[in-house]
């Protein structure tokens, strides 16, 4: 029996009186809208914020996975994650001596630096320079020695020879002294054979060579100066590429003025001072520059 079975149909009809205008159907339908509306486009908000803080969650790891890559990039061509070892001079260093596995020795000018494995490759012996340096290399046909010089490549065999990475000409300049050197550019397209006494240089455009008449090239080794006439501003660009010595002067005749001297490992005022001396000259110095006058 259900439970409406047990009113009357006059009881029923009391209970629907009770009720009666106070069900508001539209009214309530309205308000569920107008619930449904504002909650969606809380919704909506939360979504676009949410959203905008996912972007720059993502900016930000993508700028930290970027930073990592160069850092790590950065350690690897420092050789901090290998065996390399890096050897550099500083401003005031010259003449840094270097003695390689093979026995091969180098010596760095001032401001450059030479790396290498210690645990050099069965087929080749690679280096990488940047500066100026002078090699002496072991002899060995079944190794050839690979020097890195950024913007060229030199391959040799067992020679004695010169390398400057960027030369005035922004060109990598290499002189032989013994045997014989391959000098390439990056490419590897163009290339030459510099035997001794040559020159040769590369650059991004081409690679030649030349006879080298200067004889005070190596004189940043040697710290022997010979001059037989030459004027005095060939001399004073010789001493700033040897000594580091910066030379001004109050009056242009001076640079042209010849000079016959040998200077043979000696300290730069007493350099200066002979100078001086054989042009009845006298100079000053502030800071690092010598300022010659008559």
């Amino acid at each position: 029996m259900k439970d409406t079975d047990k009113y009357t149909e006059r009881d029923l009809e009391e209970i629907a009186s009770r009720f009666d205008g106070e069900i508001d159907v539209d009214g309530a339908w309205n308000k569920l809208n107008k619930r449904i509306s504002r909650e969606g486009k809380i919704v909506k908000t939360i979504n676009i914020a949410e959203r905008r803080r996912m972007i720059f969650r993502l900016a930000a790891a993508s700028l930290i996975v970027i930073g990592l890559g160069s850092a790590l990039l950065y350690l690897n061509n420092q050789g901090r994650f290998s065996n390399r070892i890096t050897v550099t001079s500083g401003n005031d260093e010259r003449k840094i001596e270097v003695t390689l596995p093979d026995g091969s020795r180098v010596w760095l000018n001032r401001n450059s630096m030479l790396s290498y494995e210690p645990d050099q490759g069965s087929d080749t012996r690679n280096v990488r320079l940047k500066g100026e340096a002078f090699f002496e290399i072991t002899p060995d046909e079944a190794k050839p020695f690979i020097i890195d010089a950024g913007k060229a490549s030199v391959k040799v065999l067992g020679t004695s020879f010169n390398v400057i990475t960027e030369n005035v000409n922004k060109e990598v300049e290499v002189f032989v002294r013994t045997g014989k050197v391959l000098l390439s550019d990056i490419s590897g397209d163009e290339s030459v054979i510099i035997e001794p006494g040559y020159i040769g240089t590369a650059g991004s455009v081409t690679t030649s060579r030349s006879l080298n008449e200067n004889r005070n090239y190596m004189s940043w080794k040697t710290d022997t100066l010979v001059y037989d006439g030459e004027t005095l501003d060939i001399v004073f660009s010789d001493l700033k590429k040897v000594f580091n010595i910066n030379i001004s002067t109050d009056d242009p005749v001076i640079a042209s003025k010849s000079l016959t001297s040998t200077f043979f490992s000696l300290p730069q005022d007493t350099i200066i001072q002979l100078i001086c001396n054989t042009f009845s000259l006298s100079y000053t110095k502030e800071g690092d520059v010598y300022h010659l006058s008559k």
